[in-house]
């Protein structure tokens, strides 16, 4: 599976208006060569380089197999939104306390639907993930804060 951005390439600067600080836009986004046998998809934003571990910036489940786009400030219809590390519902952009971080966009193929309620947090979402994913694929894009 691949997931590009028209709005930056692989390990290019994300830009501001997708920050927290600069619109809290979530940018649009391109999936490709979800396997047929899909049953979901799930989309996972994270931080690998926070002061605290891993961070959390958007959680979005149940995506119809069939999507091929999320447009910029959109969800796709009929998908399910998790609570971030802000913790607000939804996407919650770039914000780095100092320094460039890296954001991670991580699609991911499942064999079935989950049972998830809305608002849940990434170690739920991991928890009914786990054992069912058939295929993935991610983007990473820069963020560094603005002084």
């Amino acid at each position: 599976m691949k997931i590009t951005s028209s709005a930056f390439q692989e390990g290019a600067e994300i830009p501001a208006k997708y920050s927290r600080p600069g619109g809290n836009a979530n940018p649009p986004l391109r999936i490709e060569g979800a396997p047929e046998n899909a049953k979901s998809l799930v989309l996972i934003v994270d931080d690998p380089d926070a002061p605290a571990g891993l961070f959390t910036h958007w959680l979005l489940w149940n995506i119809d197999p069939k999507t091929t786009e999320i447009a910029e400030k959109s969800t796709p219809k009929g998908a399910v939104q998790g609570t971030n590390d802000y913790p607000t519902l939804g996407y919650g952009g770039p914000q780095p306390p100092s320094g460039t971080h890296r954001y991670y966009f991580k699609i991911y193929a499942l064999d079935q639907t989950l049972n998830l309620r809305a608002g849940a947090k990434r170690k739920e979402l991991d928890k009914e993930m786990s054992g069912h994913v058939i295929a993935q694929g991610q983007l990473m894009g820069r963020y560094t804060r603005q002084k």
